[in-house]
């Protein structure tokens, strides 16, 4: 027998309320834990699934896909056949961009400068590089690292949500979510942009690359600007004093925690807690962003770069602030690696802007005990191509088969290389690392199991990495 109408809608009506009710449980729950706290105690950590080597990640993102076979991936085969066809055999029918599958020929572009073997571990890196190449047996460099992504927003994207399509969460909301944050007075997560002086402008950095998603807002990353105001609109208008603020922020409280009870919406919750932040952070941010603490010794490292508010170096020395202030994920994103053209000065400029910062951050970390808590990254959406875009280096495409990154740190094997290319840096030998792969060993250094790390939506337990079988990238852990 077929329901009546009446018994239909006495069902919806049901369903609504129970719904309602399992949100404001939750709501509830996050508000008596907001009320709970102290005002002067950083916020609980959360359970990791394992062990963890590391309690903080930095991620040193190069947008615009460096060229690998310029900077980490030596290949004299290159060298010998500079000018010549890259042979059918190694291109086979692999995808390319729109802006090279219509070239008559594609020709195989040597290394635009040479490469020297540097450390104990004798690893070949190129002279565009020699800060970060004196720190070679600090690091673990992958060779095969692989995207589907062959253009830039699908490929950041993928590399920053784990998917390439948008409205995913970020990996460092992933991080929030999954660990909470060890400083109160802080976000969890703090994103950090600067334009280089490669290719300008480079491509667009979104904010959804640091959003939450479908996880709680509370998880979304924070920019930090370069200039006076590091956070836009953090600042108490004129006529309003702290303990104004104070009040009119607990009036809002008590209206947001009624209005939690009637709907149950756990967004409420989320609200009233981003609320209470940047209350902190107008006391926090003022602090982390004045530099006059900082010795002279700390610029002749980084170089004076790090003087100039929203640089890369200036962005370095900002990262290595927030995370000795406990910050769970800090991520740099540096505009302009994307060199299809005027590749010879571009890829310079862009070298010249991070190399001698990024080997600083490091030695810096070290020096503070800090690499020992801290598992950085450092690498693109994907690689550059073996032949030249156009004339001979006048540019290369994008490379998503097999590109570079490096890892170090807390639960990263340091002086190793893992995975090999093939002669013409075309295509993956052995030990390929796929993307999710990458984010997976990421989370599992930092305590989380990625198949566990999961969160309800659309009727899917929802993961960074995807719903397909992904395996960590066990040969690199410490």
């Amino acid at each position: 027998m077929r329901p009546s109408p009446n018994t239909e809608m006495e069902s919806t009506t049901t369903r609504r309320e129970w719904l309602r009710s399992a949100s404001g449980l939750f709501a509830a729950a996050a508000l008596r834990e907001l009320g709970a706290a102290p005002k002067d105690a950083a916020a609980s950590e959360r359970a990791p699934h394992v062990a963890p080597k590391a309690k903080q990640a930095l991620f040193l993102f190069q947008s615009g896909g460096p060229s690998h076979l310029d900077l980490w991936d030596w290949k004299p085969e290159l060298a010998r056949r500079h000018g010549e066809e890259l042979p059918a055999s190694v291109r086979g029918t692999q995808r390319v961009t729109g802006m090279t599958s219509g070239q008559a020929k594609f020709l195989v572009n040597g290394p635009i400068r040479p490469f020297r073997q540097h450390g104990r571990s004798r690893r070949w890196v190129s002279d565009l590089l020699p800060y970060t190449a004196r720190l070679v047996d600090r690091l673990c460099v992958l060779k095969a690292v692989h995207s589907e992504a062959i253009n830039h927003d699908p490929g950041i994207t993928f590399f920053c949500t784990g998917s390439q399509q948008v409205g995913h969460p970020s990996l460092g909301a992933w991080l929030s979510y999954g660990l909470g944050s060890e400083n109160r007075d802080l976000p969890a997560f703090v994103v950090l942009v600067s334009q280089g002086t490669g290719k300008n402008p480079g491509q667009p950095i979104f904010a959804r690359l640091w959003g939450s998603g479908f996880l709680p807002s509370e998880h979304q990353g924070v920019q930090l600007r370069s200039g006076a105001s590091p956070v836009l609109h953090l600042k108490n208008p004129p006529g309003v004093d702290r303990p104004t603020r104070r009040a009119q922020l607990d009036a809002l409280r008590e209206l947001n925690a009624m209005r939690a009870e009637e709907t149950g919406d756990p967004e409420t919750a989320a609200r009233i807690a981003q609320y209470e932040l940047a209350y902190r952070m107008q006391a926090s941010v003022p602090d982390l962003a004045d530099l006059r603490d900082e010795p002279e010794e700390t610029f002749r490292l980084y170089g004076e770069d790090a003087r100039v508010p929203g640089t890369y170096a200036a962005n370095c020395l900002l990262a290595r602030r927030l995370l000795e202030r406990g910050v769970r994920f800090v991520q740099l994103f540096h505009r302009g690696w994307d060199q299809h053209d005027n590749l010879i000065t571009h890829l310079g400029n862009q070298c010249r802007d991070t190399d001698r910062a990024t080997a600083a951050l490091m030695l810096d970390l070290e020096r503070r005990g800090l690499l020992d808590q801290t598992v950085v990254a450092w690498g693109g959406e994907f690689g550059r191509t073996a032949y030249s875009q156009g004339a001979l280096h006048a540019g290369r495409d994008h490379h998503g088969r097999c590109f570079s990154t490096w890892l170090a740190g807390a639960g990263i094997r340091p002086g190793i290389e893992h995975g090999e290319t093939d002669d013409f840096g075309y295509n993956i030998v052995r030990d390929g690392v796929h993307v999710h792969e990458l984010q997976a060993t990421l989370l599992h250094c930092l305590g989380l199991d990625h198949r566990r790390l999961t969160f309800p939506h659309q009727g899917l337990a929802q993961r960074l990495t995807g719903v397909e079988p992904v395996e960590l990238v066990r040969a690199i852990l410490a």
